[in-house]
């Protein structure tokens, strides 16, 4: 089974996009986006600094629309889409272009939710000073009561020996100072605030009105929650997840838990691919990954992705004989 995931925040880079826009259409489809939610996205995946891009109602709109981007030029539509994949999932505000892919939303509506959110988002971020840092190897229980003495939540919980601390500025510090034990590294993240946690509380009201005013379908891929790794089949259970997600951990431990329940074989990640093909490598020994950076990584993509249809395909062929000769 191949599943398709999107990265999130934090995997940007200063002109990640400048080489995607060679491709046909990708140029027209990410100004008609750009005009559609009033922010210039060409402009900030090719020319914009790292510091720009770091803005959270930038960051968030950006890395959306690249890996709906992305993943358009291998499959243009959800009806490509469904033979061939067994499963969605995106990482944070990597959701919303999961929630694309499956049919959930159109990308339009996927690219509105999106600036919503980033926006909603980045007015919690300016109340307070906050901040998330990953913790890199370490017991996990030990880590996180190490983190809840000083008072920082486990905003992200990707498992592979990767825990992200979220909370002010002060208690990242003391972290940065007073590391768990048995933990390796301490690093801050290119992020703007505390998100999955409490100080993202006044962002969720925002999404919720934002998101009341979009159409809302069943998937048609499975699509995997990161609030507890759970399949999700209803659209109106979808949408309640992503809402409250903005103020509560990610669980992409749990998520690559039900990939692997499910018979992952392969992982693709969308632009801007890297970092959970770099958990999946550590956490899904055996499972293929291929994430992917440029155009360049899009016919290494097409032929695995043909490769597992293929397998796909011989597997239910098997599976109809053997159930016709048992019956």
């Amino acid at each position: 089974m191949l599943v398709l995931v999107a990265p999130g925040q934090g995997a940007q880079t200063p002109g990640f996009l400048t080489p995607w826009l060679d491709l046909p259409g990708a140029e027209d489809r990410l100004r008609a986006w750009s005009a559609a939610i009033d922010l210039d996205l060409v402009h900030y995946g090719t020319k914009a600094d790292a510091d720009e891009i770091r803005d959270t109602a930038v960051a968030q709109p950006l890395l959306v629309a690249a890996s709906l981007l992305a993943a358009r030029q291998l499959f243009p539509t959800t009806g490509d889409l469904a033979p061939h994949v067994g499963a969605v999932a995106g990482h944070s505000v990597g959701e919303l272009a999961a929630t694309a892919l499956a049919g959930v939303f159109t990308d339009d509506a996927a690219m509105t939710l999106v600036r919503a959110r980033g926006q909603a988002m980045a007015e919690a971020a300016a109340v307070t000073g906050t901040g998330m840092s990953a913790l890199l190897g370490g017991d996990p229980e030990t880590t996180l009561a190490h983190l809840d003495t000083l008072g920082l939540t486990p905003a992200n919980v990707n498992g592979a020996g990767q825990i992200v601390a979220a909370g002010t500025l002060a208690q990242l510090a003391e972290l940065a100072e007073n590391k768990p034990e048995g933990v390796r590294r301490v690093v801050p993240l290119k992020v703007a605030g505390a998100f999955h946690t409490h100080h993202m509380a006044p962002a969720v009201e925002k999404l919720a009105a934002a998101a009341a005013s979009v159409d809302t379908a069943d998937p048609v891929v499975p699509y995997v929650s990161n609030s507890d790794g759970g399949a999700v089949a209803t659209g109106s259970e979808v949408v309640a997840r992503l809402i409250g997600q903005i103020a509560n951990p990610v669980r992409w431990d749990l998520c690559m838990e039900t990939f692997q329940e499910r018979g992952v074989s392969a992982l693709v990640e969308l632009c801007p691919g890297g970092t959970l093909t770099g958990i999946a490598k550590r956490a899904l020994p055996g499972v293929r990954t291929l994430a992917l950076k440029t155009p360049d990584d899009l016919e290494a993509a097409r032929a695995l992705i043909a490769e597992h249809s293929t397998a796909q395909s011989l597997h239910a062929s098997h599976e109809s004989s053997h159930s016709s000769t048992a019956e």
